[in-house]
């Protein structure tokens, strides 16, 4: 669960929208759409802890450290960074206690369900964006928090990359875990995810994901 009560967020001074308070229920996927810079990836970061929030709290029922995984949009990454795409998804054990036998297959089955067989060595900076995005898709596969923040999960990523992206988030919604996704595809909301919050800076309104894109002027979430 995920409980916003008077919410604000934004530059200070300088809330991006009227408070917010709205709660994510255990085992719920809700999608966030709206206009650039209506700030849909700090209200993600302020969910996360990453960011202070203006006023008002977000209460979670799992702790921030051990319950929740965050999906940062990939320029936020140093790809410059010298490890191996193998060893920025098994990063994705951070924390967890394995043993070698397990965390190896774990990983082979990681790499595999992302299609990133053969590309262990390469570099972070010799990927194409797509192949980067799966990466951290799979680095997220390795976790077992219950609360997945996903921001822009589908960027960069081919026909192919979003089918996975979509068979997993549904297989991580049917094992119960809370998951809220930033998504621009207005589309692909309609089509998988069953709740939505639009962020207006006259205010946010959360409804039935098919119900909320009808009746938006899709100009308004671009």
């Amino acid at each position: 669960m995920i409980r916003c009560q008077s919410l604000s967020w934004g530059a200070p001074g300088q809330p991006l929208t009227s408070p917010l308070s709205l709660e994510f229920e255990t085992g719920s996927l809700t999608a966030i759409i709206g206009a650039n810079g209506c700030g849909k990836s700090s209200l993600l970061k302020v969910i996360a802890g990453l960011q202070k929030p203006l006023a008002g709290q977000v209460a979670l029922s799992v702790p921030r450290q051990s319950g929740l995984s965050f999906l940062p949009q990939q320029q936020h990454l140093d790809r410059q960074f010298p490890i191996s795409l193998e060893e920025l998804v098994a990063a994705g054990f951070w924390g967890r206690r394995l043993s070698t036998t397990l965390r190896a297959q774990r990983l082979k089955t990681a790499l595999e369900n992302w299609h990133l067989g053969g590309l262990e060595r390469r570099p972070l900076m010799a990927l194409s964006g797509g192949e980067l995005q799966r990466a951290l898709l799979a680095r997220l596969s390795l976790t077992d928090t219950p609360v997945l923040l996903l921001d822009e999960p589908h960027a960069a990523l081919d026909e192919l990359g979003q089918q996975l992206l979509w068979q997993h988030i549904h297989a991580w919604h049917a094992e119960g875990r809370t998951l809220v996704v930033v998504c621009h595809d207005l589309s692909a909301v309609r089509q998988h995810i069953p709740q939505t919050l639009l962020i207006k800076n006259t205010g946010c309104v959360y409804g039935p994901s098919a119900e909320l894109i009808r009746q938006t002027p899709h100009t308004q979430v671009a």
